[in-house]
């Protein structure tokens, strides 16, 4: 199948495309041919808007009306990936929020499940905790708060059929067990941590590739104490940003991209079951989350995760540190694929990659989305998270 693409901008790996024909075989690109003066099957007219990757969101604890944490079911892993599929996300990892050991294995075998049954966008899970620091712990709850035995560092290593990303306070678990999980291919975060800069590198060195949400929840930078902060800015390590008008101040993402480059940075949702519903309130393990604003929160005024979609998150950071789009495209699809290990089979419109891609408008508000070259045949509500 021929793809005609026109009357906008195409955000391609070597340079940004006026128009162009896009051939796709068996949900792959095949040829990205700018001059696109044969026939074509379908034409895309995108009427000023952009074509770009399809997202890949690192952190979704839910969409849709569904949280993971109370769902782990291949068809509340479908309806969230749906829910998100609106906005631009053609591949996520369904977060599971600290919980027992017992729900950790069920959400495990759920993913398992949701892939193998061929749900799309579906490449792994995300586990957040419980493995965390209790004075980082954010709206995680304390009384599930524990430190990695060996029984769940053997659930986590067992094979699997998609990534396995876990997060962790470096300071709550020793190297050796960073070395296991790496070794057995888990990608190792650090998040809600209090770790010392010098226990940061040594998870560093120890297999650590990423931080989950860069300033949210951890060690602050000080100019005597790096703190997680100061490590992550001075390592090679991929590092996600939520950058929604609440968890972070636009100063610090500027300085985020300055530090670490779009190619180690990569946006991130930490969205909750509201987004793609006009839900403005929703429970998490027996606390009444409310969305004011825009932003989650507990009623005592902690961030309960976010209200945000990969559209806004992306329009949202082309507007307070005036990237290009194309740039802050590859913060949204090309640098998690990288962190993931994906990027040979997407992350970029590039021939050989799976055919997802998004169309956004000229205001840079999700049109439609594609799949392996399908159209996720949805109506577009309005985005979750408005510009600010």
């Amino acid at each position: 199948m021929i793809v005609r693409i026109s009357n906008g901008r195409i955000a391609t790996p070597a340079r940004v495309l006026d128009g162009a024909d896009i051939t796709v075989s068996r949900g792959r690109i095949v040829v990205v041919d700018p001059a696109g003066t044969g026939r074509a099957d379908e034409a895309i007219d995108l009427d000023g808007g952009w074509l770009l990757p399809g997202f890949i969101d690192s952190q979704v604890n839910g969409g849709g009306g569904v949280l993971f944490n109370d769902h782990a079911h291949p068809d509340a892993i479908a309806a969230i990936g749906a829910a998100h599929a609106k906005f631009g996300t053609t591949a996520f990892l369904p977060t599971l929020i600290s919980d027992t050991p017992t729900q950790i294995a069920a959400a495990l075998d759920a993913v398992d499940s949701a892939i193998q049954r061929g749900e799309p966008g579906v490449v792994g899970i995300h586990v957040e905790g419980p493995f965390i620091n209790e004075v980082k712990r954010g709206i995680h709850e304390a009384h599930r708060i524990r430190r990695l035995d060996a029984d769940t560092l053997n659930l986590l290593i067992a094979p699997r059929r998609g990534r396995v990303m876990l997060t962790l306070a470096p300071e709550q678990c020793d190297a050796e067990d960073i070395r296991t999980l790496t070794r057995h291919g888990v990608i190792v975060s650090a998040g809600h941590t209090d770790a010392s800069y010098d226990e940061a590198k040594r998870a560093i060195v120890a297999g650590l590739t990423g931080v989950t949400h860069l300033f949210n929840a951890m060690s602050p930078l000080h100019h005597r104490a790096p703190g997680m902060v100061g490590a992550a800015l001075d390592s090679d390590i991929w590092c996600g940003l939520i950058v929604d008008d609440a968890h972070l101040h636009p100063a610090a993402v500027r300085i985020a991209v300055k530090a670490k480059g779009i190619e180690r940075l990569m946006l991130v949702t930490d969205a909750m079951p509201t987004v793609g519903t006009e839900a403005t309130e929703f429970m998490l393990q027996g606390k009444k989350i409310l969305v004011r604003n825009g932003v989650c929160v507990f009623t005592d005024g902690t961030l309960a995760g976010t209200h945000l979609d990969m559209a806004s998150a992306l329009r949202n950071t082309v507007e307070v540190t005036g990237l290009s789009v194309s740039d802050a495209a590859v913060m949204a699809s090309t640098t998690p694929a990288h962190f993931l290990s994906l990027a040979s089979d997407r992350g970029a419109l590039a021939p050989g990659l799976r055919a997802d891609w998004v169309w956004l408008d000229a205001e840079l508000r999700p049109r439609r989305t594609w799949i392996g070259g399908e159209p996720i045949d949805q109506p577009i509500l309005a985005p979750a998270r408005a510009a600010h």
